[in-house]
């Protein structure tokens, strides 16, 4: 295990358009699962009633803007309990793409926080067995800020380690001593789960999955087309290597 130091810079660079036929060398191969440029992956996104908009949005328009990027870029949508609008924390008005019954399969799980993360969403038996099912058989799960103790609870957490909202790094500890949490970096990547403190750095976890899969020039050009500056030598992140069986 490594960590990279540093921090992400203030000026955004301007990138054109354009597909992106291989990654880049920058990032090492042993951190890059079952790559297939030719493949479209499915990315599904877990929204229930009190979902925080920042950790929502911030990685589906990252990966969203893949398609413009890299071909066939990322298929992105969200997936609810039920097709019931969904109502976010700050009050957006949500309609889900899929329920849980018929949401279709999903290459990368994404489960941002919300509200009742660390309460009642756990005791959701049908929210945890979705999440559990659906992330056994993905080649990434993804969270953001609180939807950390939404993956642990589903058990895809096991004998890895994670991070999760820096406020909430005790609650996290006291409800899975298992687990090992690390803190002050943006994300955690240990096999195939990253892990994010949420917030902005919800741009971070999306923006490194973007380049794990297609490149550090289809990442930059997905961060440019948000006026972000993205370089992943410059973001606070744990890489957990492990065999190519995990």
């Amino acid at each position: 295990m490594f960590v990279l130091l540093a921090r992400l810079g203030s000026a955004a660079l301007p990138f054109l358009l354009g597909a992106c036929a291989a990654p880049a060398q920058d990032v090492e191969p042993a951190r890059r699962l079952d790559y297939q440029p030719s493949e479209q992956l499915a990315v599904g996104f877990v929204i229930v009633d009190g979902v925080y908009n920042t950790e929502l949005t911030a990685p589906l328009d990252i990966l969203h803007h893949s398609v413009f990027h890299t071909q066939p870029g990322m298929r992105v949508f969200t997936v609810a309990p039920s097709l019931a609008p969904i109502t976010s924390f700050e009050g957006l008005r949500l309609l889900p793409d899929y329920d849980f019954r018929g949401a279709p399969p999903i290459d990368v799980l994404v489960v941002p926080s919300a509200e009742h993360s660390m309460d009642s969403d756990l005791e959701d038996a049908d929210l945890i067995g979705f999440v559990h099912e659906r992330g056994r058989a993905a080649r990434f799960v993804v969270s953001l800020c609180d939807g950390a103790f939404v993956l642990a609870r589903a058990g895809l957490l096991d004998g890895r380690q994670a991070t999760t909202f820096p406020s909430d790094v005790a609650r996290f500890r006291e409800l899975f001593p298992h687990i090992e949490v690390h803190e002050g970096v943006s994300f955690v990547h240990d096999g195939k789960a990253i892990t994010s403190v949420g917030g902005a750095k919800s741009f971070d976890a999306a923006l490194y999955l973007a380049e794990l899969l297609y490149g550090a020039r289809a990442a930059r050009g997905m961060a440019g087309g948000l006026v972000i500056d993205w370089d992943l030598a410059t973001v606070e992140h744990v890489y957990v290597p492990h065999p190519a069986a995990r």
